[in-house]
Order: C-alpha cells, then sequence, then structure tokens
C-alpha cells in the first residue's frame, strides 16, 4: 500500500504549516531598510581598512578575486578568504539588528 505525502501527515500539522508559512512571507521592508542603514556604520566598525578596500573592489566595483589579488599584488587565496572573513564578520555584526 502505497501512502501519498497529504496522507503521511496529520491535516492539523499541515494547517499549522500553512499558517505559518503565510506569517512568515509577509513584508521585510523594515527589516531590510535597518540592514542597509546598519551596514555603512559595520563597515568601518567591524573591517581592517585592507578589508573594507578589498570588499569595496568585489562588491562596488565588480571585480573578480582574480582581478582584485593582481591589481593589489597578492595572491588570489588572501583576496578569497579577506572576502570570506569580512563576510563573516559582518554578519555576525548584522544578524541582531534584523
Amino acid at each position: 500500500m502505497r501512502i501519498t505525502p497529504s496522507e503521511a501527515y496529520d491535516p492539523i500539522d499541515i494547517a499549522s504549516l500553512c499558517l505559518w508559512q503565510r506569517e512568515q512571507s509577509g513584508d521585510n521592508r523594515d527589516r531590510i531598510q535597518r540592514l542597509l542603514s546598519n551596514l555603512p556604520l559595520a563597515v568601518r566598525q567591524e573591517l581592517t581598512p585592507r578589508q573594507q578596500e578589498i570588499l569595496h573592489m568585489h562588491f562596488t566595483g565588480g571585480m573578480s578575486v582574480t582581478a582584485i589579488a593582481k591589481e593589489l599584488g597578492v595572491n588570489k587565496s588572501t583576496v578569497s578568504r579577506s572576502l570570506s572573513r569580512s563576510m563573516e564578520r559582518l554578519y555576525k555584526s548584522l544578524r541582531y539588528s534584523l
């Protein structure tokens, strides 16, 4: 006997999931606005000048990791690590502002 997905779950659980999903899909413009207003401050306070430079080159300048490494005269892995660490620091700093 084969059980279909709708038979495998209690209808109350399905209804609860649908209600939760509807509540979570609301407008998040306020959260995004808070994040965008806090981002410049977090970049200045949490990142080193070199991390700020690399982040700016990558996101604002649209440069690849390879291009940044070539321009700065460093290894690609150094740029990649710097971007990764920068993003992690910003995430840790900004996650509570949402």
